[in-house]
């Protein structure tokens, strides 16, 4: 038996936590961490999500809460067995302990049970599997540790058994390699087998959920083997993903884009060679408005939109933003440097103001222009003089710059 004692594990002992604790110790209900926080723990993190789970049902922990005056907030997950309990200005959520009675892929039917280990049996992956009492003592069924320590990432029992209840865990089995595993190409036989035999499954899943998981694993390790195993295994043509995806392209710009924190939009757009492709895309996962915008602006003008030679190489992409018109094209610009692998221009172009146009319609007519369309026609004139001296002129320039117009 292990017990842990980690400075990570005692910061999580607020005043709020003591006292659920007490509550559910002077019923004689079990209460320990379970899944992702215990992992974290494990691994000397300091988790930002703390489940709970408990031998109490969830009718039990509303009696309990309620004549105890806390406050229970959410009930959405009740069905499930989770009641959300608000103390000291901090949630608890807290799930009763289940067995999965059918499951169709997507959603389960679940039972309450008072069995760790069954609870155990029907989660995800071993190194997600564990839970740890409050007094730090870890309770591990499926060598989740083990697993942890040597950065192996393995499924609960049978891969496909644990596949076929969900087919969304194809996708955390990947983001979870991406974030633990130490080197790429370190799976086992069987488990590939299970993903290429159900990867047909995810077509039933939402593009909602594929999506969330899609863009943790574009921005974590491995990407590049990650995405190629995808295509290798069938994965790639139920999560939207291009038939034909650009694979070098793919391998260059994760290159180009590590350690500059690109969106996720940004990697993925590697993968699309036409505007259709992001369209695509936008249809089976129902990406944001402003990432799809990323999307096209990017398959647009990552060829296009170059830098200068010579002094000024930033020019273009300034003169870009300054010409539009739309309020979020610094931040598409940043993105595109980051595809492009300009890591130097990126940090001017953070640094960079954007600079405002030192002449109004105003000061054109104090000079005695009177009609709207040659003061429309002057200000253009003057704009483009601006932009040639790199937007350094000033008004007294610009304006003796008109008489000479």
């Amino acid at each position: 038996a292990m017990r842990l004692e980690s400075p990570q594990f005692q910061a999580l002992f607020t005043p709020g936590l003591r006292g659920v604790a007490e509550l559910f110790e002077k019923k004689n209900y079990e209460l320990r961490i379970a899944g992702g926080a215990v992992r974290d723990l494990l691994s000397g993190i300091k988790p930002e999500d703390v489940d709970f789970a408990t031998t109490a049902t969830p009718a039990e922990m509303k009696e309990m809460f309620t004549s105890a005056g806390i406050r229970l907030i959410n009930n959405k997950g009740e069905k499930h067995g989770t009641i959300t309990a608000r103390l000291h200005e901090q949630n608890f959520e807290i799930t009763t302990l289940r067995i999965d009675v059918v499951t169709d892929g997507r959603h389960a039917e679940v039972e309450f049970t008072t069995d760790w280990e069954k609870d155990a049996e029907r989660r995800d992956l071993t190194v997600n599997s564990m839970f740890l009492g409050l007094d730090g003592m870890l309770y591990d069924f499926f060598n989740g540790y083990e697993d942890l320590k040597n950065k192996k990432i393995r499924f609960v029992g049978q891969a496909s058994e644990r596949i076929q209840e969900d087919y969304l865990r194809i996708l955390r089995y990947f983001r979870f390699y991406g974030r633990i595993a130490e080197k790429p190409g370190d799976h086992e036989h069987s488990t590939l087998q299970a993903i290429k035999e159900n990867a047909k499954g995810l077509a039933g899943i939402s593009g909602e959920r594929i999506w969330v998981e899609l863009k943790k694993i574009l921005l974590g390790n491995h990407v590049n083997h990650l995405v190629r195993l995808m295509y290798e295994l069938g994965v790639s043509q139920y999560i939207g993903l291009p038939l034909n995806g650009d694979l070098e392209e793919f391998d260059r710009v994760t290159k180009n884009v590590q350690n500059q924190c690109p969106k996720p939009m940004t990697v993925l757009t590697s993968l699309l060679k036409t505007k259709d492709d992001v369209l695509n895309l936008d249809l089976r996962l129902k990406i944001s408005k402003e990432e799809k915008n990323l999307g096209l602006f990017l398959v647009k003008h990552r060829q296009d939109l170059t830098k200068a030679m010579g002094p000024e190489p930033l020019k273009p992409y300034q003169d870009f933003i300054m010409d539009s018109r739309e309020t979020n094209t610094n931040s598409r610009i940043c993105e595109l440097l980051k595809y492009q692998g300009e890591e130097h221009l990126l940090r001017e172009m953070q640094q960079w103001t954007l600079p405002s146009f030192p002449v109004s319609g105003h000061d054109l007519r104090k000079m005695g222009m009177s009609s709207g369309k040659e003061i429309g026609t002057a200000l253009q004139q003057l704009r483009e003089e601006w932009k040639k001296s790199g937007y350094h002129m000033d008004k007294e320039e610009l304006l003796s710059c008109l008489k000479k117009l």
